[in-house]
This record gives C-alpha cells, structure tokens and sequence, in this order.
C-alpha cells in the first residue's frame, strides 16, 4: 500500500492533530493509520518498518531535492544509490547513475536493470565519464524535468578535475537545478576516516569528509549508513 504521505510527514500530522485536539499523541497517530488504511500505527510502522531501504528513501525523497548519501567504503552507499535507481525505474521514473568509478563490465555485474546502459523508463542510464562535475550531471539531465532520479558517484570525485568549479560551486549549481527541474538526485559520498562506531551507531553531518569546504545545508536530506542500519536526517542548519 502505498502512503499519502512519507513517514516522517504523517508523525509531523499527528503531533499536529494532537495539539489541535489537545489528545495524546498515541490516539492521534492511530487516527492517521487508520486514514492510511492501517488498524493502527504500530501496524503502520511494522509494515513500513519491512520495506526496503531503497523504496524507503524513493519516498522521502521530494522533487527539487538534493540528498547526500554517506557511508563508509564497504558498508553499502553504492549498492543502495543503485537499488534506489532500479525502484525508481520500476515506478516509472527516468533513472540515471553518473560515475567514474565503473566500467560498463562492472556495473553489468551488479544488477540486471543496468545490464544495458542507455536511456528509457525501464531501466537504468549509466553515464560514465572520467571528468564527472556538476556540468556533466546538469548537462544530461537539462532535457529532463520532473519524474528524473538521479544518482551521482561520488561527491569527492567532484573535486579532482582541476578545470572544474570550486566543489562548493559545483553543489550550489547542482542544488539551483534540481529546485528548478524538479529533479531528484542523490550525492554519494565517503565519511571521514574519524568517524568512530563505538562512539555513534551512525555517522552525521559532522562526519562528511570534505576535501575542501561546502555547504551542507545546500543538501534537503542526509542518509547515513554504517554495519547495515541507515538513518535520514533533513539538512543541516
């Protein structure tokens, strides 16, 4: 089934509802499960709760939205940037995936919606490109409004061309287009080598590693990973 609302927007409905009605707050989140067509939000929550991640996030994430995506290697960012794509694809969407990290050969090996790299609603484009900046991504998505996902591998790729923009130009323009488009797109990116798990369970904003200053708050959301849980946090302040 699915929602009217993300999750984390029917919470925000429901402690609205309580103060409005001055009820508590676990009858008004019942009150919205049941609009849901759920017997109540325990209910709700178990069945959201078994959703994959990558139909979890397609949800939260808004049109016009840039969301940053972190982890650190091996704990799954590009598995899941890439899973996101083919649930967006299979919804409908125009999926892209940008990098400079893979060969066409390596990405055939990882799932059969990229096997054949090329645009079309049923599967994934893959742009591969050894000089991967925000003019690459906004180039090919400039035909393209709305209805586009967009993933981009890796956000510290964007700062080794030398010809390019400053990286905190180069998130500015990506973050003017998408509002303008519409578009959704999604920045991998690595987390800093301090990032400690015995101190967190999960990395935060504080734990991007930034090769050279930006603005995270030019990023809607964050979705961090680490030893397979995964958390969204809006941008920060």
């Amino acid at each position: 089934m699915k929602l009217s609302a993300p999750v984390y927007r029917l919470r925000r409905r429901a402690r609205n509802l309580a103060r409005r009605e001055n009820i508590p707050l676990s009858k008004a989140l019942d009150r919205i499960a049941n609009a849901e067509g759920f017997i109540s939000w325990n209910r709700l929550a178990s069945v959201y709760g078994k959703r994959a991640p990558s139909a979890r996030l397609l949800e939260v994430l808004q049109p016009g939205e840039l969301m940053l995506l972190a982890a650190r290697p091996g704990h799954g960012k590009t598995r899941l940037g890439l899973d996101l794509l083919s649930e967006a694809s299979s919804r409908g969407f125009s999926s892209v995936f940008f990098s400079s990290e893979f060969s066409e050969k390596e990405l055939s090996q990882l799932g059969p919606a990229i096997r054949h790299p090329g645009p079309g609603r049923d599967r994934v484009e893959a742009v591969l490109t050894d000089t991967l900046n925000a003019h690459t991504v906004t180039d090919c998505l400039s035909g393209n409004a709305g209805g586009v996902v967009a993933v981009v591998d890796y956000l510290q790729v964007l700062d080794q061309n030398r010809a390019a923009p400053e990286l905190s130009d180069q998130v500015e323009m990506l973050k003017g287009f998408v509002a303008a488009r519409d578009v959704r797109l999604v920045v991998l990116s690595q987390v800093h080598r301090s990032y400690d798990p015995a101190g967190k369970a999960l990395p935060d904003w504080t734990d991007v590693r930034l090769p050279n200053p930006v603005d995270l708050s030019l990023f809607d959301r964050g979705c961090f990973l680490h030893d397979g849980k995964l958390a969204v946090h809006p941008g920060p302040e």
